[in-house]
């Protein structure tokens, strides 16, 4: 292996581990941080991603140092169906944060309706064993899970886009590019490996989206 390539690997092991903790610690200041209601729903959201994610970075970061193995190839396919449910219900958790922010918005009974179809859609899509995690993927179901997915994200994006001010709009914006970093990887990942480094930029995006919640703690 050349000296570049290992740079490369442990660089973004570090960036994993150092995600991970920013979401460890992140969550445990939300839940810390008072009785708010709000910061509890952010707390669970953080965690919940944080937990979710570790099932698919830990194994990556083993391979990314110790080198590939069937066991740790395992591992990450069974952190992409872990990490596929929990980022599903992060957006559920992220709906009713932006609810508790606006709780007069007379549209929130209807797009309610709508993220919990889409996401309970993608969940289920996510369970048929036709999924094959284990066996390399199935990129028909992976479109379509993925479809309902982007209604989910597209709904937030207009509700904290409409909602305004510095944080709704950050919030919107991050959503935005979140996806749109997400959704070439789900594609072509496969057959072009190099596509898979858009999941750091997304994961930045996570990021940003945790820091703006930190911000409201003042």
């Amino acid at each position: 292996m050349t000296e570049n390539k290992m740079g490369m690997r442990i660089g973004e092991s570090v960036f994993c581990i150092a995600y991970l903790l920013f979401d460890l610690i992140a969550g445990i200041l939300f839940l810390t941080h008072g009785e708010q209601r709000v910061f509890l729903l952010y707390g669970i959201m953080t965690l919940l991603l944080g937990g979710g994610d570790a099932f698919h970075l830990i194994p990556r970061v083993v391979k990314q140092i110790r080198g590939d193995s069937e066991q740790v190839r395992r591992w990450m396919d069974i952190g992409l169906a872990v990490t596929s449910v929990t980022m599903t219900v992060f957006y559920i958790l992220l709906f009713y944060i932006w609810k508790e922010l606006n709780p007069t918005r007379a549209i929130a009974n209807a797009a309610a309706i709508v993220v919990w179809i889409t996401a309970l859609a993608r969940i289920v899509i996510c369970f048929l064993p036709q999924n094959r995690w284990l066996q390399g993927g199935n990129k028909t179901l992976s479109i379509w899970r993925n479809t309902v997915f982007a209604i989910t994200g597209a709904v937030e994006v207009v509700l904290f886009w409409i909602s305004g001010g510095g944080f709704g709009i950050a919030m919107a914006c991050s959503i935005t590019c979140s996806f749109l970093f997400y959704f070439p990887v789900t594609l072509y990942a496969k057959e072009h490996p190099k596509v898979g480094m858009l999941m750091i930029p997304k994961t930045i995006m996570y990021i940003l989206m945790i820091s703006l919640g930190l911000s409201m703690m003042g």
